[in-house]
């Protein structure tokens, strides 16, 4: 009787695993663990599964996965190293995760979901030769990719002799171009859409220095860069680069001559005056197309240390103009005919109705989302704001399917991780995704992130407040929040909101309902908290007169659905949350 042998089949074989592990793991082992889990939950498994891979086995700081297809093993290697060269450019270089990659197509022996022999063998060896961040394929990988992927080029590094291999390997190193890291079934390059997203564009000219003092001209230059390079943070600003303007440095220039010759919309034009020991900045936005100004603003301050001065001012300014710049595109938009509208006067439009915070706005922002995201499906942006829109309809519950909804949140975040994970407002959201899941791990680290894209950002400022008031750090969370406020003078009404909620949990009653009184359209969660900080105050009267308003305009409103629907990480802090409400009279 014939025994049968061991399963044999034609496989594609990756490889991979983590560069200078061993120095990481010293010099932070938890944070190195941490930051690689969430790179593998982030971006590896999900690259391997949409490409129709799956993972034979991880070591610590490797893993082995197995392909039908060699062109989907190399989409996936392709996909996994650009999106890491792009989480990486925001990180110090000594904190770099990186991964090499080996792929070979050889014969491979099955047992028991794993998998063996030559053909493994030779992806190790080929993971080994690769340079950090790179990919290197074996001759038959390459034979059968030919020149089929777009983006996708070889280099020929001959034939290697490997450890362990008797016969030399034909080696070719994977040189990417910057492109799309995956191309759905059948699809080229040349059929994907195009990216249409119009962005506001800016320039700002070097800012005059009027101060008859030479020495000031060192300060006024290093502001006008510091502009440039904290603008430039924001993904929907287009700024024009430092190089580009600074030849106008000293030039008497007309708006709108630097308007057409760097076809932008805005300009941003500036002057610094020293007198004695103060200096003054003055700064002007002006539309390039109609040499009208749409906002100006004066800064004061003590001169004592210069370059504190300079910093100060860069974050006052940065923070305030995307919000002008804004404005005033809106302000355009609504001069055109809506079907005309670009798919990023569609988003900005959206953003501005979202944060109206009513029913009849949010519908019409997923509109307007939808037909941004219809015009150009590859607009990161817009897929996280989708995401953010879709995220207050869920939490105020205006959704037939509250599960549905909060699947398509996820999905939404997903896709616009994937299509750009440098974008501040991606991490944003994805950090309130994961608060509402309670996994604060998580929620903290891609709240740092967004911080580190871009802190000068008023929505991802009062977040990292919120998210240290839900830690149980208020103390912090108010500085935060009161940050943010400085930031942006225009802010949301909603931070209101926030920094009440950290006076509650801080047990600063009294403070608390001077933020909540702030609110002009109040709903029944802030005459909730109303009605907690009163009972907290032992002011009767107004305790239930605000939990009346709250049974009145939710009906079946109870204190335990209520808490569900927070964040508290710390029991004492829920259980101090429920016993002002209780007090107050409402229903438990």
């Amino acid at each position: 009787m014939d025994v049968p042998g061991p399963e044999r089949r034609l496989a594609a074989v990756l490889a991979t695993d983590m560069v200078g592990f061993s120095r990481l793991m010293e010099v932070d082992e938890a944070g190195t663990l941490a930051r690689l889990k969430t790179h593998r939950v982030e971006l590896i498994d999900p690259a391997i599964a949409k490409n129709r891979g799956r993972i034979i086995k991880t070591t610590g700081d490797g893993m082995l996965a197995e392909f039908h297809s060699v062109v989907d093993a190399v989409l996936c290697a392709a996909e996994v190293q650009r999106r890491m060269a792009r989480r990486n450019a925001d990180v110090p270089p000594p904190r770099w995760i990186q991964f090499r990659i080996g792929i070979n197509l050889g014969d491979v022996i099955v047992d028991q979901g794993d998998i063996f022999g030559d053909g493994v063998n030779v992806a190790a060896r080929l993971e080994a030769l690769a340079e950090p961040g790179g990919i290197c394929v074996s001759g038959a990988v390459r034979d059968q990719v030919g020149d089929r992927l777009d983006g996708v080029q070889f280099d020929d590094l001959g034939e290697q002799n490997v450890k362990n291999i008797a016969r030399p390997i034909r080696v070719f190193r994977v040189r990417l171009a910057e492109g799309p890291a995956s191309l759905p079934d059948g699809a080229k390059a040349a059929d994907m859409p195009r990216g249409i997203s119009k962005k506001p564009s800016i320039a700002v000219l070097p800012f005059a220095n009027m101060s008859g003092d030479p020495e000031q001209e060192f300060f006024a230059d290093g502001l006008t860069e510091d502009i440039i390079t904290e603008l430039s943070r924001f993904h929907d600003l287009l700024v024009i680069s430092r190089n580009s303007t600074f030849v106008y440095k000293g030039k008497a220039v007309k708006v709108q001559d630097i308007g057409r010759e760097f076809a932008v919309d805005y300009v941003i034009e500036g002057s610094v005056r020293k007198a004695g020991g103060r200096v003054r900045v003055t700064v002007q936005l002006i539309d390039a197309e109609t040499d009208r100004h749409i906002w100006a603003e004066r800064y004061d301050r003590e001169l004592q240390d210069i370059f504190a001065i300079q910093d100060e001012m860069t974050r006052a300014i940065a923070a305030t103009l995307p919000g002008r710049v804004e404005a005033a595109t809106h302000d355009r938009t609504k001069r055109k005919p809506t079907d005309n509208m670009a798919a990023y006067e569609c988003v900005l439009a959206a953003k501005l109705l979202h944060h109206r915070s009513t029913r009849e706005d949010n519908a019409q922002a997923q509109m307007l989302l939808n037909r941004a995201l219809a015009m150009d499906p590859n607009y990161a942006h817009a897929h996280a704001w989708k995401a953010c829109v879709l995220g207050q309809c869920w939490i105020y519950g205006w959704c037939a399917d509250r599960d549905a909804t909060f699947e398509q949140v996820a999905s939404e975040l997903e896709t616009a991780l994937a299509l750009d994970d440098n974008d501040a407002d991606v991490h944003r959201i994805l950090a309130a995704l994961n608060l509402t899941r309670h996994d604060y791990e998580r929620a903290t680290y891609h709240q740092e992130r967004a911080l580190a894209l871009n802190p000068n950002y008023d929505l991802v400022v009062v977040q990292q407040g919120e998210l240290l008031t839900w830690l149980g750090l208020p103390e912090e969370g108010i500085d935060w929040i009161k940050k943010a406020m400085r930031l942006n003078p225009y802010h949301p009404e909603r931070f209101w909101s926030h920094l009440g909620r950290a006076y509650y949990c801080a047990e600063k009653y009294a403070d608390a309902a001077e933020a909540f009184s702030r609110i002009t359209r109040a709903d029944y969660t802030h005459h909730a908290f109303l009605a907690a900080t009163f009972a907290q105050m032992n002011n009767a009267v107004a305790a239930g007169a605000h939990a009346a308003e709250v049974l009145k305009r939710e009906p079946g409103f109870s204190v335990a659905a209520h808490l569900a629907t927070l964040h508290y990480k710390r029991e004492v802090d829920r259980q101090r949350h429920e016993a002002g409400l209780i007090r107050a009279g409402l229903p438990a």
